[in-house]
This record gives structure tokens, C-alpha cells and sequence, in this order.
């Protein structure tokens, strides 16, 4: 299926199931500014309106997934007021709060460095594949900044104690490293005997890394991988009071009876195959 091109973007349905938000701008190692924030937040919108959808990954081309602030960006807003610069930092803030919030399960596909803000997009995502040679850092010290707009999600992700290491080192770490902090899921391994062939080798490593993962969403009840997504995100923000134990009882209620809770029981029962789940090879 083609995808929607614009100026810094490439989005849309690659297949019947799984849904593609590509940075696009190599020849800057797709970094951003805001416009390109303003195309990521539209493209984010216009993926979740997608029917039939049930995956999103986040990839990028070239060689590195993204070096963060665009530099031009980051000069023009050293010369705006503090006003200006709130509303800038909303912007962005936007955007991680729509990929953090996104309905589906969003998985990040990341090659060569992952700086500044791009490490908040893959702390945003649901799961993140590297590559071996990836690397990580927050840099945002290193010039004077802080990491505040991403903190919340980077936090979440590696825990505070290696937050304070990593936010006032301003280190460059691997992915061995992100692996182990919890800021990507898995290392997809790659041939690199070619220098040439080695961004398109990455890419495709990374897209068969991910597969299991694409198949396992994929034949889940599409209303219940979408309802346990939002469960964990209500669960993570909330004590453990009498009233989250009673939304969870709630939540579990509400799908049981629902039209695809109802499919998913009776089929385990019976022991077949639930509805959902023919109409998976013929979308791939």
C-alpha cells in the first residue's frame, strides 16, 4: 500500500494490519524541528483514525535514526523569548504525549544514534529493536539544556537511578546497554560486510527482528491488545487503592461481555480458532 510522503515523513497502512511512521530526512540524520513536529503530531492522528490497523512502527532512513533537535531550530529559539519557548516545548510535549498515548501497540526500529529527543520517541514506543551498533545518548547538557520534555517517558523507561547518571553525563551508551536499562526490547542481529549494503542489511534486520513480534499482536483479539494498552497505562499512573481495584474489575467486566470477549471465550472452549484470526494471512 503506498504511504502518504510529505516533506519529513513517510505514514500510512503497509499491510492490512500494520501501519509505518518513517522519519525521512536522512540527509540531516532526521533530526527535527517544528515542523517536522507538526507533521509527526498529524501523522500520529491520522494513523490512529486508520481502520483495521493493529501494530505501528516507528523506523526512520539513512543511517542514523535520529540526531535529535535539529540545529537551525535550536538557534532560532535560542533567539526567542520565554513565552515563545513554552509554547515550542508544548509543541514537542504534544507529540510524546500522542506516541505514548498512542491506541496501538507502537514498536521502534532503531539503527545508528538515537540522540536528545529521539531517545524520548523510543522510550514513548511500546517496544524498541536496535541494532548492534546503535547508540544512545542524552545530550542535552552538553549545550547548556535539560532532557525535560522526554523526562517523563526516559524515566518510566530506564528508572530514575540511571536517569541521574545519564541525564547530567550526557554519556553516549550502546545497546547492550539500552537493552539492559530497559530502554529497548530486543538487538537484532546484522551482517555489515558491506559498507554499501550495510543501511538496507540493518533495516531488514530489524523488520525480521520485529516480526514475531508483528504475528503475536497481530493474532491477538484486536479490542483486547487495545484495552490492555490502556490498562497499563491507567495502572501505572495510579496507587493501589480501592479505587483502582475496582476499575480493574470494571475493565475486566466490561470486556467479557463484549462481542470479542465473548468470540475469544467461546473459541478457547471449543478449542478453535477465534473470528478474528482467518482474516490473518490474507491482509500480509
Amino acid at each position: 500500500m503506498p504511504l502518504t510522503q510529505t516533506e519529513f515523513l513517510a505514514y500510512g497502512a503497509e499491510s492490512d494490519y500494520v501501519g509505518v511512521l518513517r522519519l525521512n530526512r536522512p540527509e540531516l540524520h532526521n533530526a527535527f524541528g517544528d515542523l517536522m513536529i507538526a507533521e509527526l503530531i498529524k501523522a500520529l492522528d491520522e494513523l490512529a483514525a486508520l481502520p483495521g490497523l493493529r501494530v505501528l512502527l516507528l523506523e526512520s532512513t539513512g543511517k542514523n535514526f535520529s540526531a535529535g533537535a535539529d540545529l537551525n531550530w535550536m538557534r532560532a529559539m535560542a533567539q526567542k523569548d520565554y513565552q515563545q519557548n513554552l509554547t515550542d516545548a508544548g509543541a514537542l510535549a504534544l507529540l510524546m504525549e500522542k506516541l505514548n498515548r498512542f491506541p496501538l501497540p507502537v514498536i521502534a526500529l532503531v539503527q545508528g544514534a538515537a540522540f536528545g529527543g529521539a531517545v524520548g520517541l523510543v522510550a514513548c514506543c511500546d517496544m524498541a529493536i536496535a541494532t548492534p551498533k546503535a547508540s544512545f545518548c542524552l545530550s542535552e547538557v552538553k549545550i547548556g539544556l535539560i532532557p525535560a520534555v522526554i523526562s517523563p517517558y526516559v524515566v518510566r523507561a530506564i528508572g530514575e537511578r540511571a536517569s541521574r547518571r545519564y541525564f547530567t553525563t550526557a554519556e553516549r551508551f550502546d545497546a547492550v546497554t539500552a537493552l539492559q536499562l530497559g530502554l529497548i526490547s530486543d538487538i537484532a542481529a546484522t551482517d555489515t560486510a558491506g559498507s554499501e549494503q550495510t543501511g538496507r542489511d540493518e533495516q531488514a534486520a530489524l523488520r525480521t527482528k520485529a516480526q514475531p513480534l508483528i504475528d503475536a499482536i497481530i493474532a491477538n483479539s484486536p479490542q483486547a491488545v487495545v484495552a490492555a494498552k490502556a490498562l497499563v497505562a491507567y495502572v501505572a499512573d495510579q496507587p493501589l487503592s480501592a479505587d483502582t481495584i475496582a476499575e480493574t474489575s470494571r475493565r475486566i467486566a466490561a470486556i467479557r461481555v463484549s462481542a470479542e470477549g465473548q468470540e475469544g471465550l467461546t473459541a478457547f472452549l471449543d478449542k478453535r480458532t477465534p473470528a478474528w484470526q482467518p482474516a490473518l494471512n490474507a491482509g500480509q
